[in-house]
């Protein structure tokens, strides 16, 4: 008997945080054994493509791509933002990473109803989308109706691939940091997105500017490491975020001395991303993210044993143990207007970190760095006995075993008919 075809739409080629969503979700499904997975491809807004052409151990993936939809599969799922959903196949699934503030679009609840069920990366946008609704007046009748989430919904975490992302000494780093002169350095990585100073969903600026609060005209002070982009790697996105640095440097006295901060800005391998999660020079992670519909990078960083300071607030406290991490109380504001946008509301609100709280965090890792070691070490054990690849596909199995039965297409064999003799 055939398996039942399963058609996945979604930006499984990109340089994306959706890009890597996909080819794990793809991956494991794949991995079940029970379905032929075909691949529609997408694009991710304006970030990079080629990502399976680049990195051999996914190339695999091609050998499953369709270039259109020729019949109604037996499932169907989109990999994408929720309003972009739509029913297809005979059983329909939604994935998406949800959402990093207290509500959504409207039509987000709409999409995630036209499927039969829906993933979520985080237990955080899980909860967002029950409890949000909004009210709907009929022109008709003037009927006022509440509209809520009305199908199954399921937290299906991002795993982490051991075989990538796992702990190195010193000796096995060759990623070159010889540029950089410090010995002692934070890690900061996601994208800096749109918003007014303090206002970016990753907080990319206020962490500058705590940093440099932390330790000006300070003896032999760390360095602050940024792995940043725009979105898209280029020059002139390279020049606008040494632009946003300087900026930040000009409220600064010119007799203050301030810390250096590094920009890395350009794609780096799973490999290269590993070695600089590892390098003898990064000796701790920060993220002051406003919110996150799961929170990638810090579940990979976590692997190397190291400290992480974090906002206490949206996605990645699935994963992060307080007791293990430096977390950071804080409190929810809305979304400032120069950050919002058609998804992201101001209307909604999300995290922002007590600014005391993340100096004092900056310079407590700093000068008591050995009391913060074991605590990076219990860290690094939870996401590689709870939260890795191999976690996820299980949960990926169960979950598809939720499906039920499809109807499947049987050959029939009739009895020959005698012609009755006149």
């Amino acid at each position: 008997m055939n398996k039942p075809s399963f058609v996945i739409s979604c930006p499984f080629d990109t340089y994306s945080g959706y890009g890597a969503r996909s080819r794990d979700i793809v991956k494991a499904i794949i991995e079940s054994d029970k379905y032929d997975v075909k691949l529609l491809p997408q694009r991710w807004g304006d970030t990079p493509t080629n990502f399976c052409t680049d990195h051999k151990e996914w190339k695999f993936l091609w050998e499953h791509s369709i270039k259109n939809l020729e019949s109604k599969p037996d499932v169907w799922m989109q990999i994408t933002i929720p309003n972009e959903f739509q029913a297809v196949g005979n059983f329909n699934i939604g994935c998406t990473a949800g959402i990093e503030s207290t509500g959504c679009d409207p039509t987000w609840i709409n999409g995630l109803n036209q499927m039969d069920m829906n993933w979520v990366s985080s237990d955080h946008s899980k909860k967002v989308f029950e409890e949000f609704y909004f009210e709907q007046k009929n022109p008709q009748t003037q009927q006022i109706n509440v509209i809520k989430l009305q199908k199954p919904i399921h937290t299906i975490f991002e795993g982490v691939d051991l075989d990538v992302y796992k702990y190195l000494k010193p000796s096995e780093v060759t990623l070159d940091l010889n540029s950089i002169k410090e010995s002692f350095c934070y890690l900061f990585v996601g994208h800096w997105m749109q918003g007014d100073f303090g206002h970016d969903r990753k907080n990319v600026g206020a962490t500058i500017k705590y940093f440099f609060d932390a330790f000006k005209n300070t003896k032999s002070p760390p360095a602050l490491i940024l792995k940043a982009s725009t979105g898209r790697n280029s020059y002139m996105g390279r020049e606008a975020l040494l632009d946003k640095i300087n900026v930040i440097k000009k409220h600064y006295k010119k007799s203050e001395k301030l810390p250096n901060v590094y920009l890395l800005n350009g794609n780096l391998t799973d490999k290269q991303m590993n070695e600089l999660y590892n390098h003898p020079k990064v000796k701790a992670m920060v993220s002051l993210t406003k919110g996150e519909g799961y929170g990638r990078p810090l579940a990979e960083f976590c692997l190397s044993k190291k400290p992480i300071i974090v906002s206490g607030w949206s996605g990645h406290m699935d994963f992060i143990d307080p007791q293990n991490c430096i977390v950071l109380p804080g409190r929810l504001e809305n979304v400032h207007a120069s950050a919002a946008n058609k998804w992201l509301l101001k209307e909604t609100q999300w995290f922002q970190v007590g600014s005391k709280n993340a100096i004092d965090a900056f310079k407590d890792v700093k000068n008591k760095y050995k009391n913060y070691i074991v605590g990076g070490k219990k860290q690094g054990f939870k996401i590689k006995s709870e939260f890795d690849f191999e976690s996820m596909k299980k949960l990926v199995i169960e979950k598809l075993n939720i499906i039920p039965d499809l109807p499947q297409q049987i050959k029939l064999n009739l009895p020959g008919l005698q012609t009755p003799k006149l």
